[in-house]
């Protein structure tokens, strides 16, 4: 840890770290397969989804940076690599050879709502932990998560409402 005048004890400092940069792992596993989504959606409702799923990315890319600066402020050194995320991300491997709009939207609200559940377990820690501050930046990323898991899920129940109503015509 670096040295800083924040009033956190240096143990309780590196056990925040800790949990951001977990937390900052799956943020950046989640930002990289929002992209994967975005890049290779195909179907019929695939400008809403290609939009949507960029949106997604940008919101983890911002909420990634927070916890990284967050990280920094605490004396942490951020850990960003793709071999630091590839090692510290709990979050399902997303399928490399999916293509249509329904797995997409199945596999990226399943890795939004993995990242959800990490974020609740990261804000008790921090809570426990007494720093209030850290909890609300990650209680924001949470929130920001939860709207996007809301999104991508209405179009998974769209995309499902699409597929029985083409199942009927054909």
């Amino acid at each position: 840890m670096l040295k800083t005048k924040n009033d956190l004890s240096e143990a309780t400092r590196q056990d925040l770290a800790e949990v951001l940069q977990n937390s900052l792992s799956e943020g950046l596993d989640l930002m990289l397969q929002s992209k994967q989504a975005h890049w290779n959606v195909k179907g019929p409702h695939f400008i809403s989804l290609h939009e949507l799923f960029d949106q997604v990315n940008k919101d983890a890319r911002k909420q990634t940076d927070l916890l990284a600066e967050r990280i920094a402020q605490l004396g942490g050194l951020v850990e960003g690599s793709a071999a630091s995320i590839a090692q510290n991300s709990d979050l399902p491997e997303y399928p490399p050879h999916i293509a249509s709009g329904a797995e997409h939207v199945d596999a990226l609200s399943t890795a939004l709502a993995a990242f959800g559940k990490h974020l609740n377990q990261s804000i008790k820690r921090a809570s426990e932990l007494g720093d209030e501050v850290t909890a609300d930046i990650l209680i924001e990323v949470a929130r920001g998560t939860d709207k996007n898991l809301w999104f991508v899920e209405a179009h998974q129940q769209l995309v499902k409402g699409a597929a029985r109503k083409l199942a009927k015509v054909a």
